[in-house]
C-alpha cells in the first residue's frame, strides 16, 4: 500500500493521520520490539535445543569458578531445579514473550491502536522497577533506562491521545 492509498483523515478520528509512514516514533519502537522479540524466540529455540544437561553443567562450573558451596545457595538450588520439564516451561514462556513482542512490533509498524495500547501498558509496568533500580543503584545507566521507558510511554500515549482514545 502506498502513502497515497490512505485517506487524509479517518471520520472516527479526524485529527489523526492513518498513514503508518506519518509515525516515525512508532516505527522506532517497533524496530526495538522486533529485535527483542527475535532475540527471545532465538533464546527459546536455543533452550529447547540445548536441554537441561549443558545448563546444569554451566551452573556447576559457575559454582566451582566462584568457589561457592555446591550444596546450598541460590545457584546450587537453581542447578537442582533444572530438569527437562523446567526447560520446556522456560522455553515456552520465553517463546510466548518473544511472539508477543513480534506481534506488538508488527502492530506498531502498521500504526495499529491496539499495539500502542499494548506497548504503553507494557512499558508502564516497568516504570516502578526502573524507579526502584534508580533508587538502589543511582547513576546514569539506571537513569538512562528510566528515561528510555518514559520516552516510549510518552510516544505511545501521545499516539493514543491523537486518536482520541
Amino acid at each position: 500500500m502506498s502513502p497515497h492509498d490512505y485517506p487524509l483523515t479517518d471520520p472516527r478520528h479526524p485529527h489523526y493521520n492513518p498513514d503508518p509512514h506519518a509515525h516515525p516514533g512508532l516505527h522506532a519502537i517497533a524496530l526495538v520490539e522486533g529485535v527483542k522479540g527475535l532475540l527471545a524466540v532465538l533464546a527459546a529455540s536455543g533452550l529447547e535445543l540445548l536441554g537441561p544437561a549443558p545448563l546444569q553443567r554451566w551452573v556447576r562450573e559457575l559454582i566451582a569458578r566462584f568457589q561457592l558451596d555446591p550444596q546450598s545457595g541460590a545457584l546450587a538450588l537453581f542447578a537442582r531445579q533444572i530438569s527437562p520439564g523446567a526447560v520446556h516451561w522456560a522455553a515456552a514462556a520465553v517463546m510466548a514473550y518473544g511472539l508477543l513482542h513480534l506481534l506488538e512490533a508488527w502492530g506498531l509498524w502498521r500504526a495499529k491502536a491496539w499495539a500502542s495500547w499494548l506497548g504503553c501498558v507494557a512499558a508502564s509496568l516497568y516504570l516502578p522497577l526502573d524507579l526502584y533500580a534508580l533508587w538502589r543503584h543511582p547513576g546514569w545507566p539506571a537513569l538512562a533506562v528510566l528515561g528510555i521507558n518514559l520516552l516510549v510511554v510518552w510516544v505511545l500515549a501521545r499516539d493514543l491521545l491523537r486518536r482520541r482514545y
